[in-house]
């Protein structure tokens, strides 16, 4: 399909200052999309509340704001540029929030401004909580057990579905936030009113721990014809309970047989086809039992994500761009991959190669804070190393984290030279940096 005639003018919405859980990986992929949007000869009308960005350069957009990024803002300037579209999944949580602002308070409606990457339903679905359940039942996937409440006292009902310990899961927010694990009756209270107040629809997820199970993520593509391809699989080293952001992660998946990965393909192209995500990149997080091989879907982000920069730097497959260019009618087959030369971009990026990343923590700079690792998302940044091996690819990994190591030789284990393996699994049991 060729590119869209009917769109001359596209705002993008950036990220905002840069916070833990959204920092530089969304500048690389704003950046990206407003080079392959001009390129297409689209005005690009960006705004972003961060001045120290390369998207904010000049020379990327046609017209660049730097003021807050709230509906009312966004709302004033769109009155003023008239764009005739809005793509909202290059700016993290931010730009989706806005953007869903925007649509429920009539301003996109007004100015005839149309939702291109994501529409509001798909956003909806794939945020709301209680909608994200009800879809992954419709299509015969596995969700934890979990009840939607917005107020305390439907929390502490719903402990009698759930049990202890529960995960608390704020809807619209980012990194986690407000987010955590409760293993008794006033952790989970105060979690939830925390949870309550920094959710934007005030609403929470109250879900069964699976706390242990194997983490995966599955970073997917889809056009307007309903191709789809997985650009990479991502493993959690870290088990589930420890934000994906904060985990050490490997791309490749390494554990996951054929048969497993080809169950985990087809659920993530089936999460992005309910959902409704009719162009773009998404994010697919799966939790697996390692007991006995249970998969569950923990939850799907409609926007190029944090793990979308890994992905793209792992592969070389530069998911931001393509999605840019995705969201304006082109489909995977009319776009070159980049790599090759020669093959379109509906061919999944295969790599010879193993690529770990390793979260940078310094919890020396925040007083008072305690370095324990939940489903908050804590660490400042992180690192990514290839190697031919999964040990060479992490050793490269642990010595570019300019904490003093060189990789696993400096670490040490309390306790390990009388204790033997014990010692490493008391160590293990702890979910510290």
């Amino acid at each position: 399909m060729p590119r869209r005639a009917d769109i001359d003018s596209i705002l993008i919405i950036g990220a905002g200052p840069i916070v833990i859980g959204q920092a530089c990986e969304f500048d690389y992929s704003g950046t990206q999309a407003c080079k392959a949007l001009k390129s297409e000869g689209y005005r690009i009308v960006l705004v972003n509340s961060n001045p120290a960005t390369i998207m904010t350069d000049p020379e990327l957009a046609d017209a660049t704001y730097i003021e807050p990024i709230t509906p009312e803002m966004v709302g004033k300037i769109i009155a003023r540029e008239r764009p005739q579209a809005l793509l909202p999944t290059m700016g993290g949580q931010t730009a989706l929030n806005t953007a869903m602002g925007l649509a429920r308070s009539g301003i996109l409606q007004r100015y005839g401004v149309e939702l291109i990457g994501a529409n509001e339903t798909a956003i909806a679905k794939a945020e709301d909580r209680q909608l994200f359940r009800v879809a992954m039942d419709r299509i015969g996937l596995a969700s934890p057990r979990s009840r939607l409440v917005r107020s305390l006292d439907e929390a502490v009902e719903a402990l009698d579905t759930v049990g202890l310990p529960a995960i608390i899961r704020p809807s619209f927010t980012l990194g986690g936030t407000g987010g955590g694990i409760a293993y008794n009756a006033q952790e989970f209270k105060e979690i939830v009113h925390g949870g309550l107040q920094v959710s934007p629809t005030r609403e929470a997820l109250v879900e069964e721990s699976v706390l242990g199970w194997k983490e995966y993520e599955m970073e997917v593509v889809r056009d307007r014809a309903d191709n789809c391809i997985i650009v990479c699989s991502i493993e959690n080293v870290d088990p589930m309970g420890i934000h994906t952001g904060d985990s050490v992660c490997v791309a490749p998946a390494l554990t996951l047989t054929d048969k497993e990965y080809q169950i985990m393909r087809n659920a993530a192209v089936a999460v992005l086809r309910e959902i409704g995500v009719d162009t773009g990149g998404s994010n697919v997080q799966f939790a697996v039992n390692p007991a006995d091989g249970r998969l569950v879907v923990i939850e799907m982000n409609p926007r190029v994500s944090r793990s979308s920069a890994l992905a793209s730097k792992a592969t070389g497959f530069p998911i931001a761009k393509v999605a840019a260019k995705l969201a304006v009618g082109y489909t995977l087959d009319e776009l070159t991959n980049e790599i090759t030369g020669l093959t379109p971009a509906s061919f999944e990026p295969t790599i010879d190669y193993v690529v770990t990343k390793v979260p940078r923590f310094t919890f020396e700079k925040f007083p008072g804070t305690e370095p324990l690792l939940t489903t908050s998302m804590k660490s400042v940044g992180e690192v990514m190393a290839i190697g031919r091996s999964f040990a060479e690819s992490v050793q490269k990994a642990l010595r570019s984290l300019e904490t003093g190591l060189t990789g696993f030789d400096e670490v040490t284990i309390e306790g390990i030279e009388s204790f033997g393996k014990d010692a490493v699994k008391a160590a293990l049991a702890k979910p510290s940096p």
